[in-house]
């Protein structure tokens, strides 16, 4: 549902942080770069069935990918292209929403919080 480009406006005036890219439920999700697993978390509070996983590259900006079913553990090194985990079905969290598609979210954040389109830090 919705658009899921880098900084699409979504409802309250917020911006979408990261990107889209649709995908099946159980697709193996590959790593957008080579780094190190630093973290694996939950995407939602209410939740904690929806997970992400945070690869850490060699300039320390974290690599977040969300509804993602871990597999790679931290503190593992992983190259680019490194299976990390399997994708989640996003649209059991929306059931009211048929349009919203199976996808992951794909997000790149610095140390200080910040987020940066994730098409600039792909190495």
């Amino acid at each position: 549902a919705g658009d899921g480009h880098y900084l699409a406006k979504r409802s309250g005036g917020r911006l979408h942080k990261g990107e889209d890219r649709e995908c099946e439920p159980l697709a193996p999700v590959l790593s957008p770069t080579s780094g190190v697993i630093s973290k694996h978390g939950y995407v939602y509070a209410d939740n904690p069935s929806f997970r992400y996983v945070q690869i850490t590259d060699g300039e320390a900006q974290h690599h977040r990918l969300f509804y993602v079913e871990p597999f790679a553990k931290v503190g593992k090194t992983v190259t680019k292209d490194t299976v990390v985990g399997y994708a989640q079905d996003i649209r059991l969290r929306y059931p009211d929403e048929p349009e919203m598609l199976a996808h992951i979210h794909y997000e790149v954040m610095l140390d200080n919080g910040d987020h940066i389109d994730p098409d600039s830090a792909r190495s």
